[in-house]
């Protein structure tokens, strides 16, 4: 007896840092393919949230009628994808992919990792309870340490994206020479405030995603413990929804993000913090600006949400 006690204590420990490691793994390829998949609606969509590229534009480029209505954002957005294949290619639809995706794979590999295993922590201290509180306070601290690491990579992807046919930078090495010449390490900390303030929509998708995903998606425990076709279109539809509510939720932070993320004018920064973008936007543009762009990134964000959590739900149950 003691033999085998002696023998099954070193393979329990090898599957539980299986497990930890594959929430690292999934998270990144599953960020990474619907990264890919969605690229051209990401760039639509920042160039929609800025008016650095705006201004740019000719007045026939973006739409200025009726843009309190929703279908006015969807006109953009199918006239901004029109206008991006004609005058830059298609090359124009992928711009920023590359830092873009050198963000989403650590960035989703360590938001995934961060929350697998912070639930089984906080469930711990919970005495063995895993509650819509332990999912909480997991999706929170997960998200704001992706925020912290991967912040530079996005305001690189930001400037890239804004370029139009005149290009400020080569590549993504040479943006960052240019940020930390011209505005010092702190420039690569852009947007941080912003993306601080965007743990809530993390934080609201994972509580939705955890509830919704127990309802729609639990295995018949009386059967085998294999998913069928039931199981992963309700982790589809959870990935989803839980998506499609946060991102309504929490949307104007994106475009403050952005905007805090822009290049200076002439030398000038227009966007300074968190509070002053806010005020300044609304005060100028109304409030319907702070959900400029936002067509194109629920277009983007809901697909985008399902094929990365159904890839990491796969990976996880075959291999975790």
């Amino acid at each position: 007896m003691d033999t085998k006690l002696v023998k099954k204590q070193p393979i329990a420990k090898i599957q539980k840092d299986n497990r930890a490691y594959v929430h690292f793994i999934a998270g990144g390829v599953g960020g990474m393919i619907g990264a890919i998949c969605t690229s051209p609606l990401d760039v639509v969509k920042t160039r929609l949230q800025s008016t650095f590229y705006k201004q740019k534009l000719p007045a026939t480029a973006i739409t200025t009628t009726h843009p309190r209505y929703l279908l006015g954002h969807f006109v953009d957005t199918t006239r901004l994808l029109v206008r991006i294949k004609q005058v830059e290619g298609m090359a124009g639809y992928f711009k920023g992919l590359g830092p873009n995706l050198v963000g989403v794979i650590p960035a989703r590999s360590i938001n995934f990792y961060t929350y697998g295993n912070g639930k089984k922590f906080y469930a711990d201290l919970n005495h063995g309870q895993e509650t819509a509180g332990v999912h909480l306070i997991s999706a929170a601290t997960a998200g704001v340490v992706t925020s912290t690491v991967t912040n530079p990579i996005w305001v690189v992807k930001t400037r890239l994206q804004l370029q139009g046919t005149q290009r400020h930078y080569q590549n993504s090495v040479d943006c960052i020479t240019h940020i930390l010449k011209e505005e010092g390490i702190r420039g690569l900390y852009k947007g941080m405030s912003a993306s601080y303030l965007g743990v809530i929509e993390g934080t609201v998708q994972w509580v939705i995603y955890e509830q919704l995903k127990h309802r729609w998606a639990r295995i018949d425990e009386t059967k085998d413990q294999v998913k069928g076709p039931k199981e992963w279109l309700g982790n589809l539809g959870a990935a989803a929804v839980s998506k499609l509510v946060a991102a309504c939720v929490a949307y104007p932070h994106e475009v403050v993000r952005t905007r805090l993320r822009q290049p200076a004018e002439n030398g000038v920064l227009k966007y300074t913090g968190l509070w002053q973008t806010f005020r300044l936007v609304w005060k100028e543009e109304g409030m319907v600006s702070l959900y400029g762009g936002m067509s194109a990134h629920l277009m983007r964000v809901v697909p985008n949400a399902a094929i990365m959590f159904l890839c990491y739900e796969a990976i996880l149950h075959n291999f975790g």
